[in-house]
């Protein structure tokens, strides 16, 4: 399965490769393969291998969340291209190993967007909603899971973000039936379930405790999902309010001569909700 389109090129036809600033994908991959050359190449990138890059893919796509969030487009092109490079990165280290090339991922991807979306590519009608296209969408990747599958929650990945991962899991078990049927008892279980907590808080140990938070914070996600919002990207959006607003209070510190450490929090807590009250009229 070796993409034989990706073998060295003499150094000579490299070079002009590498230094042409139009020449798109064929240039990154050349950079990228000449960055893991055994002889001549980076002496960082050649140590690299699978398991050492899978944070930078991780955080690269984080970037690129980042990027959306804040809105700001030229940041985004920027990031997207630290991501293409993960993947070109990791293209190139199976092509040494004689797993798969790039083109062998493209060639990949291609056929199941080809083959998950019959309404477009096939004989199926477009004549559905988005949710019917979703229900179809799991459907049709469950019968590519098909033999081996032994569970509902088969193929959820267990690297994802806890948050989204939680989501994915009971969405797997809400397709066989298993789940709350409205918002309500959901919110019934957070009670019952931050009454655990403080219960445990009470009268056990860490590790009950631990326990307990963690089964508030599933049922949370659960929430979400039931309000159709989806809670690592939220969780992102409140981190960002709250590093806005502290700011803002440090701000008002320094106007007065002072800094959160020579401040106490009932003075913090007043600038807080000051910085609320401007950004409301804002």
């Amino acid at each position: 399965m070796t993409d034989k389109k990706a073998l060295p090129l003499p150094i000579d036809e490299s070079d002009e490769l590498v230094n042409d600033e139009k020449a798109g994908l064929p240039r990154l991959m050349e950079i990228m393969r000449r960055l893991r050359d055994p002889e001549t190449g980076c002496p960082w990138d050649i140590e690299q291998d699978f398991a050492s890059i899978a944070p930078y893919t991780i955080e690269e796509a984080y970037e690129v969340a980042d990027a959306i969030e804040r809105g700001e487009m030229v940041e985004l092109r920027d990031e997207l291209g630290d991501l293409l490079l993960q993947v070109v990165y990791h293209s190139q280290m199976a092509q040494e190993a004689g797993l798969f090339g790039f083109d062998d991922v493209v060639d990949s991807i291609s056929a199941k967007m080809f083959r998950r979306h019959p309404h477009v590519f096939g004989d199926e009608s477009r004549d559905k909603s988005a949710a019917q296209q979703v229900s179809d969408w799991e459907q049709i990747k469950a019968a590519e899971r098909g033999v081996g599958t032994v569970s509902a929650l088969d193929g959820v990945a267990a690297g994802l973000p806890a948050l989204t991962r939680a989501v994915k899991l009971q969405n797997r078990a809400a397709r066989v039936g298993f789940d709350w049927p409205d918002t309500s008892m959901v919110l019934d279980k957070i009670i019952e379930e931050a009454g655990e907590l403080v219960e445990a808080r009470d009268s056990l140990g860490k590790e009950e405790i631990a326990e307990e938070f963690g089964d508030l914070l599933f049922v949370m996600a659960n929430l979400a999902r039931h309000l159709d919002i989806e809670p690592e990207t939220i969780l992102r959006s409140a981190n960002t309010k709250f590093t806005r607003r502290f700011n803002g209070v440090e701000d008002l510190l320094k106007v007065r001569g002072k800094t959160p450490e020579g401040s106490n929090l009932e003075e913090m807590d007043a600038l807080w909700d000051e910085v609320k009250r401007q950004e409301k009229l804002s």
